[in-house]
């Protein structure tokens, strides 16, 4: 290592303490949470005096929470069904209009984000009420599809933006349609773009609240409001159980996510 490099790592000392402090920061919530979660305890106790299984076994031995659990599955797996093609195509869109229209179809579609949730809630409930759509899961699905499409948008427009258009214009000449032109090359070179869009959408269904205070309830809740209500009424380590599985699922996720993105680079850096 030169001297000047070796100036300039040390200089850099501070960045990397300020990022390690950071990281903690934002992760001390986990490292508080996980150990609770096998507490023996009746209620939130930090650090726990006793270790058990007891809360986990609470979870699985309850009909209401698995209830919740299975249909905020349901409604994070058709989210991504139906969010993830539409938000491609209308990305895809997007991208190939230049003009004023397009820029104002983009911002349209990405207000979801932008406008503060609850506004967005009580739209939401008044449109589904219109349609008898409250409380059931078509209702959750459209909900959730329309605030997970802005970040399926980003995730395939970042893809859009190292596409190389010829590849598309050397399929059309040697005449392949725009359908299977897009079926055959576009999608292909964006699956990585959409495996992300995929993963933004499940965690967006599956980690909202707020809208589903509106339009779930009983049976048809979803397991982040059930917590909510747990938390206001009663508070018990089951919370605790449930977040830490909820933690370790999108861990696995964001994993397995990693290493098939690596390795489609790989793949691709060798062809």
């Amino acid at each position: 290592m030169s001297a000047l490099a070796l100036k300039l790592h040390v200089k850099r000392t501070w960045l990397y303490i300020v990022g390690i402090l950071l990281l903690l920061f934002l992760n001390l919530p986990i490292l508080v949470i996980v150990p609770m979660s096998f507490s023996d305890a009746t209620f939130l106790q930090f650090p726990p005096q006793s270790w058990s299984l007891r809360w986990y076994e609470a979870f699985f031995g309850s009909q209401e929470w698995l209830a919740s659990a299975w249909i905020s599955l349901q409604a994070a797996i058709w989210t991504v069904v139906v969010a993830v093609p539409l938000g491609t195509l209308a990305a895809y869109a997007i991208d190939r209009t230049e003009n004023v229209i397009g820029k104002a179809v983009r911002g349209l579609l990405m207000s979801p984000s932008i406008v503060p949730i609850v506004i967005v809630a009580i739209g939401i409930y008044f449109l589904l009420a219109q349609f008898r759509l409250n409380n059931t899961l078509v209702g959750l699905v459209l909900a959730h599809t329309v605030l997970a499409m802005p970040f399926v948008i980003i995730a395939i427009t970042a893809g859009l933006a190292n596409f190389d258009v010829t590849i598309e214009r050397a399929a059309r000449s040697l005449g392949a349609g725009p359908v299977r032109t897009f079926l055959t090359i576009t999608v292909p070179n964006l699956r990585g773009s959409i495996a992300t869009a995929s993963l933004l959408a499940f965690l967006t269904s599956m980690d909202e609240v707020v809208v589903a205070l509106f339009i779930s309830s009983g049976p048809q809740s979803t397991l982040p409001r059930r917590m909510y209500a747990s938390m206001r009424d009663q508070v018990d380590p089951t919370i605790a159980a449930i977040s830490t599985m909820l933690i370790a699922v999108v861990l696995i996720l964001v994993t397995v996510m990693s290493v098939l993105g690596s390795r489609n680079k790989k793949s691709t850096t060798e062809n």
